[in-house]
Formats: C-alpha cells, sequence, structure tokens
C-alpha cells in the first residue's frame, strides 16, 4: 500500500485554534496534501467566510456545465457525465469530509448556503452532491487508518455512494464478513467510487457499517421516479461480498473529523431543509418573472401580477419560506455549538430534524398555492413549475424528513421519552 504522505505547517493554524475552537478541536490542518503519487490538491481555506467564498466561486465557475446538461441527466434518470466530472473536480464532494484528509468540514450553515446554490442550477445535481458528500464524510470519520489510506490512493478524492438506511445481513469469517441485501435510495451509484452498507449481523445483535467498491455491487435500473430523476437514486446489491475487517466499523467509533460529526443526524437534517427551501423560493422566482406576461381567462384575460390575491401571495410566499430558513439555522448553530463541547444532546437533534420537516411542508404549501397560478402550461413536462413540484414530493417521501419527526420531538418535550431514534 502507498504511503499517505501529509505535510502541514502548523504555525497559522495552531494560532487560529486559540482565537477559534476549543481544546476538542484541535486537530492539525494539512497545507498541502498528496495521497500517494497521483494526486495531489491544495486545501480550502481555514477562515470560516473563506472557505464559503471559495465553494461558492467554485460553483459559479461549473454552473453552465450543470446547466446544459440538465436535461440530459433528467432524461438518462442519473448524472450526465460531463456533470459528474465537474462535481469530481469542483472538489464539492469534500465539503463534509474532514479537514486531515483535505475536506472542508464546513459549518453546517454555510453548508446550506452551499447545496442551495446548486439546487437554483439543477435540483438532481444538489441531491446527487450532498448525499455524496455527507455518506463519503461519514464514511472518512469511521474507517480504519488503513482503509482510508487506500481510499485515498486514487487519481481523486474518493466518491462514496450508499443508503443510510440498514438493510440485509452479515456473517462473520475469518478476516472479516460476508455481506448480501439490498439497498434503496442509493443516490450518485453508477458514478461512484464506492458504496457503504450499513447491515444487520446475521443473529441481529449489531449494526455494522461496510464500505465496498463500487464495482462489486450490482445496481438495480428501478430509479424511474416521480421527481429527482437525474439522482440516479436507484437500488444496488449485495450477493456474498467478503469485507475485510479494515473496511468496516463495528461501533461507529469516528477517528478523525471535528464538531460537526458530533452533530448526530443533525449532521444530515440541513441538506433536505435547504433543498426543500431552495426548490420553493425556485418556484417563487420563477412565478414573479412569469406573473407580468402570463394572463388568464379568454381573449384578452388578467395579468396575474394585477390580481390583488396573487401580489398577496407573492409577499406571504417570499416571508413563510425566509421564517423557515431562518429557524434552521438558529436550531443549527445551537446544534454546532453544543458539538464544539462534546456529543450534541438528542433534544436539538431531534430539533433539527423536525425544522427541517416544517421546512419541507412548508415549502410544498407554498409551491402548491404558487401552482395554482402557473396556468394550463404548467403541466407539461418541458415547463419548471411541474418539475419542481415533482422534486419537492419526491424529496418529501425521504425518511429524514417523515413527519414521525414532530412525534419524537413532542415526545421529548412531554417527558415520554430520553430517546430520538430515525424512524
Amino acid at each position: 500500500m502507498k504511503e499517505i504522505l501529509l505535510r502541514v505547517a502548523t504555525a497559522g493554524y495552531l494560532a487560529s485554534l486559540t482565537k477559534q475552537s476549543s481544546p476538542i478541536e484541535s486537530i492539525l490542518a494539512p497545507q498541502s496534501i498528496y495521497f500517494g503519487p497521483v494526486m495531489s490538491y491544495q486545501p480550502y481555506p481555514e477562515a470560516r467566510a473563506e472557505i464559503l467564498s471559495n465553494i461558492l466561486t467554485t460553483i459559479e465557475d461549473i454552473a453552465p456545465v450543470i446547466a446544459r446538461y440538465k436535461g440530459a441527466s433528467e432524461q438518462g434518470r442519473t448524472l450526465a457525465p460531463q456533470v459528474v466530472q465537474v462535481i469530481r473536480e469542483s472538489g464539492l464532494i469534500r465539503m463534509k469530509s474532514p479537514r486531515e484528509l483535505g475536506g472542508a468540514e464546513i459549518h453546517p450553515v454555510d453548508q446550506m448556503e452551499v447545496i442551495e446554490a446548486v439546487t437554483m442550477i439543477d435540483s438532481a445535481a444538489a441531491w446527487s452532491m450532498f448525499i455524496a458528500s455527507t455518506v463519503t464524510g461519514r464514511a472518512l470519520t469511521v474507517l480504519s487508518d488503513e482503509a482510508v489510506a487506500e481510499l485515498m490512493n486514487c487519481e481523486h478524492f474518493p466518491m462514496i455512494a450508499g443508503s443510510l438506511k440498514p438493510a440485509g445481513s452479515a456473517t462473520p469469517v475469518d478476516g472479516g464478513y460476508r455481506v448480501s441485501g439490498q439497498w434503496a435510495w442509493g443516490s450518485g451509484v453508477q458514478h461512484a467510487d464506492y458504496v457503504v452498507v450499513p447491515v444487520f449481523l446475521a443473529d441481529k445483535s449489531r449494526l455494522i457499517t461496510a464500505v465496498i467498491p463500487r464495482a462489486q455491487a450490482i445496481v438495480q435500473d428501478n430509479w424511474h421516479a416521480l421527481g429527482i430523476n437525474g439522482s440516479g437514486s436507484a437500488d444496488y446489491v449485495l450477493e456474498d461480498i467478503f469485507v475485510p475487517h479494515k473496511f468496516v466499523s463495528t461501533d461507529g467509533h469516528r477517528y478523525r473529523g471535528g464538531a460537526i460529526y458530533r452533530m448526530g443526524y443533525g449532521f444530515a437534517a440541513n441538506e433536505h431543509a435547504i433543498f426543500a427551501y431552495a426548490l420553493a423560493k425556485l418556484a417563487l422566482n420563477t412565478q414573479i418573472l412569469a406573473a407580468k406576461e402570463k394572463r388568464r381567462g379568454y381573449g384578452r384575460g388578467i395579468s396575474i401580477a394585477d390580481r390583488e390575491i396573487f401580489q398577496r401571495l407573492v409577499g406571504e410566499s417570499e416571508l413563510r419560506l425566509k421564517a423557515t430558513k431562518l429557524l434552521m439555522i438558529d436550531v443549527l448553530e445551537r446544534l454546532y455549538d453544543a458539538a464544539v463541547k462534546g456529543e450534541a444532546p438528542i433534544e436539538l437533534q431531534a430539533e433539527a430534524r423536525a425544522a427541517s420537516v416544517l421546512c419541507t411542508d412548508e415549502a410544498i404549501a407554498v409551491t402548491n398555492q404558487l401552482f395554482r397560478y402557473a396556468g394550463g402550461s404548467a403541466v407539461m413536462l418541458d415547463d419548471p413549475m411541474q418539475r419542481i413540484l415533482r422534486d419537492l414530493y419526491t424529496a418529501q417521501s425521504h425518511l429524514m424528513v417523515s413527519d414521525v419527526a414532530y412525534e419524537s420531538l413532542g415526545q421529548l418535550r412531554l417527558g415520554v421519552t430520553d430517546t430520538a431514534p430515525i424512524r
């Protein structure tokens, strides 16, 4: 195995730690990173604002390619190769990976700005990007040093796809496990390097997480969905695949990474919230632009923009969407602050998930009302409003934004329970 060489310059970063971070955050940030002789790249800046600015500038640079192949991704039911290439080269997959491995490890609020920016260009590209970013980041925190060294010994930063919902069966054998099963919602699995597999032991005594080369998985061509078609969120199957111990996390222990990995399932709640918000914002912007030209009724008709009921809807929709985003920001700031000190309390994790559900519910409610004024052309498959609506309803079906999250938060507040698992 080729050695991972990390070159670090400590002075500036250690100085920043005394100003911005608690002792639990005190890790050295790489100034240049080399994974074997085949790959090298510059790390992200250290300052929070500079990291975000760097990533948003990158998105502006690749936006024309994402937009150009948006239709091809939709029709192909997975991201077009050209889009996959620019997402890889841009480093967006590194957004939620540990800094010590070359990731950005950015603040959860800043992650929302990144996801919003990509969603406004193409929802499928955004969905695939943030799922891959989350799955990759999680895997790189819990795998052994030996496994990470192997993952990083490639021509580009590894892209790991997969579902976080447990399924299948793993049988212990000499040197590892033999794994079989089928997992749904493997967003981006067609173009991933590896897949993550949350799987129960054969005797159901424990849940483990394995990472395997994508080539060993059988992808089912079953992503014929209502929306987010270009995400390629197909099922994938393993048939009695051997997974070495080094590529298995048996207890979820984290070997690397900082506060964002101590946020529990709040680590992913922000993604679904901002995805829905951005789609509803796009619907609002689309309708505002069309309102002056669009007329309803026979003959000359009446301009939609001149109708007081629509004027009220525009104002109310803008404020409702802003309110949900501000709610999510507030929850995430508190969640992150708690995670800087240690594992985030389950109450905050549950609040973040419930807030994400509310963001999704409000986005759908706003878009449904706007759709009433979109006219007959909105039902056509080439109209942006119908795609926005389809994408929102598809996103709403994800387990992360199940309305069970409201029940869990209520149970915690009422003292009925002190746990809130994802279900």
